[in-house]
């Protein structure tokens, strides 16, 4: 089974997202903000990060730089 984790601080867009993919039979985790989404992905390498652009804490750009630099979560596919 597929794990995505959804990076999304807004909270009806983030749980649409998770419905659709849980509807799939998609294992989804999900963080409401950049650096619990930078946790996250260190923590429980998921399949595939979607991610918002614009949030608190970091941005979709600085997720995106942070999860490149550690060999885990390096080549994990990221769509913003």
């Amino acid at each position: 089974m597929y794990k995505i984790l959804i990076i999304e601080d807004e909270d009806t867009i983030r749980e649409n997202i998770r419905d659709m993919l849980r509807a799939d039979n998609f294992i989804v985790a999900e963080a409401e903000n950049g650096r619990t989404g930078i946790q996250m992905a260190l923590e429980e390498h998921p399949h595939l990060i979607i991610c918002d652009v614009m949030m608190p804490e970091a941005d979709g750009y600085e997720v995106l730089s942070e999860i490149r630099l550690h060999s885990a979560t390096r080549l994990i596919p990221f769509i913003f």
